[in-house]
């Protein structure tokens, strides 16, 4: 049970994770050609929601009709800001509504995760967590009113697929906040988060490869020039969201990266801050070489240490972190096992076999198996 505060907001949570559609049959991905949101977006509304809880804190998206906790995600025609925007889908969303916990948010998020994958075997499809689309070629959309970092960042996030992750804070701890020095502090923080989770090493039917070397995670290498760490959201406010980690079929990472990003916010002792230019620099490298980079590998040691510290003194479970710890210790990220399936079975529908969404729970909490 975590420390509330005596007066205002307690401690709130939540998870979005997007996920690539594939053939259930061949497991090749499906592109978004393909896809149609009229289809997409009437297979979510038939998902049975009648005895979950509260939809609070979800919001109208449209072109979607209905407030629920799944949605298409894509490319917005001509753009998200237009009266009645068209989508051009590249895969779906699930995102939990207000939690009072991390284990509940985990818990509803392999729920709605689980109730997309049965109703999508109706449809012949499967969701995959992987953070990067293994086949498909760059994409060119309209900017429509987007700005010049958003429209790149929309096009390339049509090839992406990333968890956020969202915090609340009680509201005499979130009255302490200064967002610019909470967005310093992130800037130096977030390659040590993201470098635990990477696992996007395919792109164009390939491995990743930057000079003569396989990568980690095309994804986060492309997505940091473009990309924000955190967003504040003004309608919502209070509402802190980190979106740099990578996807995972498992709901114990879940945990774990609202563990480690509720840690960095109550975290005091975490001194170091940076700006923009060092967070693109450092997130790269992370891409680039994972655990082998031995500053990221000791920051990342460092903040694990001091983040287990954080979560006792709130009175939060430390434990919820050994997802992360377990691959700091055994030197292997998830991308590492999705470069050993590939270059022992030489496919793509192979890879996306190990990584569809399970029905039940994995029985060991450490590396993606």
């Amino acid at each position: 049970v975590a420390k509330m505060a005596t007066t205002g907001r307690a401690f709130q949570f939540g998870i979005e994770a997007e996920y690539l559609l594939a053939d259930a049959k061949t497991m090749r991905p499906v592109p978004y050609r393909e896809l149609k949101f009229s289809v997409l977006n009437d297979l979510l509304e038939s998902i049975p929601l009648h005895d979950l809880p509260s939809r609070e804190g979800l919001l109208s998206q449209p072109p979607h009709r209905r407030i629920m906790p799944y949605v298409v995600e894509g490319y917005h025609l001509p753009d998200p800001f237009a009266p009645t925007p068209k989508l051009i889908p590249k895969g779906v969303e699930i995102r939990t509504p207000v939690c009072r916990s991390i284990d509940e948010a985990a818990q509803l998020a392999q729920e709605l995760a689980v109730r997309l994958q049965n109703r999508l075997h109706d449809f012949g499809w499967i969701a995959v967590a992987l953070s990067h689309h293994p086949e498909e070629a760059p994409f060119a959309g309209p900017q429509g009113a987007r700005s010049e970092q958003g429209w790149r960042w929309a096009q390339q996030a049509m090839l992406t697929f990333g968890p956020d992750v969202n915090i609340s804070l009680p509201d005499s701890i979130q009255a302490r906040l200064n967002p610019n020095d909470l967005v310093a502090k992130v800037n130096f923080y977030a390659p040590a988060m993201t470098l635990l989770t990477l696992q996007a090493p395919l792109v164009r039917g390939k491995l990743w490869r930057q000079a003569g070397r396989v990568g980690k995670s095309v994804r986060t290498f492309r997505r940091s020039q473009v990309g924000e760490a955190i967003e504040f959201h003004p309608l919502q406010p209070g509402r802190l969201e980190f979106k740099c980690f990578e996807m995972t079929p498992r709901f114990d990472d879940f945990r774990a990266y609202l563990a480690l990003w509720l840690a960095v916010l109550l975290d005091d002792q975490l001194t170091e801050r940076t700006d923009r230019a060092a967070l693109i620099r450092d997130l790269q490298i992370a891409s680039l070489e994972g655990l082998a980079n031995q500053q990221l590998f000791d920051r990342a040691a460092a903040l694990l240490q001091s983040a287990e510290q954080a979560l006792g003194r709130w009175d939060f479970d430390p434990q919820l972190l050994a997802p992360l710890a377990n691959r700091l210790q055994s030197g292997r990220l998830p991308a590492d096992d999705i470069i050993d399936w590939f270059e022992a079975q030489g496919s793509i529908p192979a890879v996306l076999n190990h990584l569809a969404i399970a029905t039940t729970e994995c029985p060991d909490s450490g590396a993606t198996t």
